[in-house]
């Protein structure tokens, strides 16, 4: 489907100039396939493995050569102990401080410049899990983090926004979770994984990208 958003030459030549994004591990090099052969992608591995940052990458990329429209990013906020009613600022304002890891990533790839072109022209948004039932997504990049801590009915609603030319992303660390029942990105991980368009992406801590003991001390203390 082409994208409706006006693209100038110069714009193009400009596509080419983000930060590329490359594969530093096998795993990794496996999830990138996953997102370009899959409409639904779930990715789980510990924190620093690169599973948030390849889904900015490639969602940036995307939506700088006009492939996409938007990039809608979100995550729960059972962790908080808190209802978002109850917390203060406008919608977005309520969230941001719990999406900065992806905001910074998004600008790592597209530069400052162009990030704030595509966030002031509503490109992109960030928006709580808890308020988007009944919304549709068309030409989107859709990302769900911290996974881990949604119910499997959660990921189901996030899923069933997906329109047409669009992608859904859902990151997480299953050894990670704050629910007291069983995580629903668990679950779908299990379940899932057969159906066609869907595709499953597990990284270790073999994939850390930041300083190298990180690794061995999230292995040491989880196992």
């Amino acid at each position: 489907m082409p994208n409706r958003r006006s693209r100038s030459k110069k714009e193009t030549k400009q596509a080419q100039k983000l930060v590329p994004l490359e594969a530093q591990t096998i795993n990794q090099k496996e999830y990138i396939r996953s997102i370009v052969e899959n409409d639904v992608v779930f990715c789980s591995g510990p924190s620093g493995s690169g599973k948030s940052f390849i889904a900015a990458g490639i969602a940036a990329h995307h939506l700088h050569r006009g492939e996409i429209e938007q990039i809608i990013v979100t995550r729960p906020l059972v962790c908080t102990g808190k209802d978002i009613g109850s917390l203060p600022g406008e919608l977005g304002e309520k969230i941001a401080p719990y999406l900065l890891p992806m905001k910074e990533n998004l600008k790592f790839f597209l530069g400052q410049s162009f990030y704030g072109y595509y966030d002031n022209d509503g490109a992109i948004q960030y928006k709580p899990l808890e308020v988007m039932r009944g919304s549709t997504f068309h030409n989107t990049y859709m990302i769900l983090d911290e996974a881990q801590n949604c119910t499997v009915d959660q990921i189901k609603m996030f899923i069933t926004r997906m329109g047409k030319n669009s992608k859904v992303l859902i990151n997480g660390d299953v050894n990670q979770d704050d629910l007291r029942g069983r995580s629903g990105l668990q679950v779908c991980i299990e379940k899932l994984g057969q159906i066609e368009g869907v595709g499953i992406t597990k990284l270790t801590y073999e994939d850390i990208q930041r300083n190298g003991i990180i690794g061995k001390i999230l292995n040491a203390l989880e196992n």
